[in-house]
């Protein structure tokens, strides 16, 4: 039960092309979004889809295989843990973001 702590699974699609920084280590870093859809009616018995977008971040073997493989509008299944972390702006101005650390990748449709 402690693995499911902190986990998220999430399928989408990229909704921009990956970016790829390598670090001075040598390291590569994946970071890139999706998009996650889900359906429902209204009470007029309107179909209403409601997209939710994800920030995504990957390390080493699984970035090498996103820069070789994804392209904006790839569909995957993504494995995970939820981090949030904050910065400040060059305006002294605080920011808040939450990400998913990818740990597993399964990439879906074709190519």
């Amino acid at each position: 039960m402690n693995t499911l702590r902190n986990k998220v699974q999430l399928i989408g699609n990229l909704g921009n092309s990956p970016e790829i920084i390598t670090l001075d280590s040598g390291k590569k870093l994946a970071k890139f979004s999706i998009a996650t859809n889900e359906s429902y009616k209204n009470s007029q018995g309107e179909k209403i889809t409601d997209t939710q977008w994800h920030n995504i971040v990957a390390w080493n073997k699984t970035a090498e295989i996103i820069e070789k493989y994804l392209e904006k509008g790839s569909e995957v299944a993504i494995e995970g843990k939820l981090t949030s972390r904050s910065y400040e702006t060059s305006e002294g101005e605080k920011r808040y973001i939450t990400e998913v650390v990818c740990n597993e990748l399964l990439m879906l449709g074709g190519r």
